[in-house]
């Protein structure tokens, strides 16, 4: 048996619902986090955004848990019409301790579970992308032309004790996280775009990597 962080993107008016959603599985830790509007009505449209602010639901499960959400965002939520939200599983590869392993599941039996990596095709990855306040459109607008259908941005803030810099960027600034859903055939031509026209070098400041998804819903945007 394996763990996954289940990641929920919904406007923000079902954001308790998905909550109860997750409560309803017994979900021991659920996470929510809020994201913006882009900064215009046009910019919402040319870059797949919708004009309803996100909220995102980040939670724990095992694979019978998974499904069950999926199931339920399918039911409940209707996620699979396009507009509604994406809910997607991401593998996790290890956790800190016993005692947290035995938190995530509710203090299930914990020495059956296969401490190995797991394995899987991946269809689709989450693309993060890290980058300077302000230059969301211009990550959006390269990423777009290299396959991408929309993205969630969140605002973010870095929090180490010193100002890191990585290439001169400091890490400790105002940041904006967007979350890209993509086919694994695209993952990495959006990638490198992003790197080329918005990189480290460049003012947007952009730090980019993905995380494989093996179960997913809502994502026809994404397949058209």
């Amino acid at each position: 048996m394996h763990l996954n962080c289940v990641i929920t993107v919904v406007d923000r008016n079902n954001a308790d619902f998905v909550n109860t959603m997750y409560e309803e599985v017994e979900i021991p830790l659920i996470l929510t986090m809020l994201g913006s509007d882009p900064h215009a009505d046009e910019q919402m449209d040319k870059y797949g955004f919708q004009a309803e602010e996100k909220a995102v639901i980040v939670g724990v499960a095992n694979p019978d848990k998974t499904r069950q959400l999926i199931k339920n965002a399918r039911r409940k939520l209707l996620i699979d019409v396009p507009g509604y939200g994406t809910i997607m599983a991401v593998p996790i590869k290890s956790v800190g301790g016993g005692k947290t392993l035995a938190y995530l599941t509710n203090n299930s039996q914990t020495e059956h579970i296969d401490k190995k990596t797991p394995k899987f095709k991946f269809a689709y990855e989450l693309i993060l992308v890290v980058l300077n306040q302000s230059y969301m459109d211009d990550v959006m607008q390269v990423a777009r032309a290299a396959g991408a259908s929309g993205g969630t941005v969140l605002h973010a803030k870095g929090t180490s004790k010193e100002a890191q810099k990585f290439f001169g960027v400091s890490l400790a600034n105002e940041k904006e996280v967007i979350m890209i859903v993509a086919k694994a055939a695209d993952k990495a031509r959006i990638m490198q775009a992003i790197i080329e026209h918005t990189g480290p070098e460049t003012p947007a400041g952009a730090i980019t990597f993905s995380l494989p998804i093996a179960a997913a819903a809502g994502l026809s945007d994404v397949v058209e």
